[in-house]
């Protein structure tokens, strides 16, 4: 503060800053150190994501698995008739392009981030956005893997539940969903 000639308030507002950037790291009852010298304000440090954060299919899977189920939960609360609408287009696509890979798992990408955009949550949303942008392929590999039965059949339950506004039944089918895929990965690993 003397070096400078500011508040303790304001090096207390740069220190968070540069914790914020990767650059800095405080540590309760030790201090405040340095660990990294690079300093890119559009990176965000270390809390960006990479593409890598996303090549273990497993990874991203539990985390869908802790995320989507309440997103689901929280769209059913709130469900209009448009996500309805949406959903059940969606479904029917997804049914229609039985053996036509890269259209159902586009539609099946985009009946995931209808539920995730109905939970009123841009963070919710935005992030899973992110998520299925970078796992691309996998999706395509997870299909690859398990058909198009399971798909359509879990996402058959979900929509009736969201249609019924059975918002506990909703997540259920959602993390059951998601959960049977986990295990199967598991398995064929």
């Amino acid at each position: 503060t003397e070096a400078l000639g500011v508040s303790r308030a304001s090096i207390r507002a740069a220190i968070r800053h540069f914790v914020g950037l990767g650059v800095l790291d405080s540590f309760h009852g030790k201090g405040t150190f340095v660990v990294s010298d690079q300093i890119d304000p559009s990176s965000h440090g270390v809390h960006q994501f990479t593409s890598a954060d996303f090549q273990d299919i497993q990874k991203v899977l539990e985390f869908r698995w802790l995320i989507e189920p309440e997103a689901c939960y929280m769209a059913t609360l709130a469900a209009a008739p448009e996500l309805l609408n949406r959903l059940r287009e969606l479904l029917n696509r997804m049914m229609d392009s039985v053996g036509d890979q890269r259209t159902f798992v586009q539609a099946d990408i985009d009946f995931h981030l209808e539920i995730c955009r109905g939970s009123a949550n841009p963070l919710i949303l935005k992030c899973m956005q992110m998520v299925y942008t970078e796992n691309r392929a996998n999706f395509d590999l997870i299909n690859n893997q398990f058909g198009f039965k399971d798909g359509i059949y879990y996402h058959t339950l979900i929509y009736k539940a969201i249609e019924e506004e059975n918002a506990d039944q909703a997540r259920d089918y959602m993390q059951e969903h998601l959960r049977q895929a986990l295990d199967r990965m598991e398995i064929e690993q």
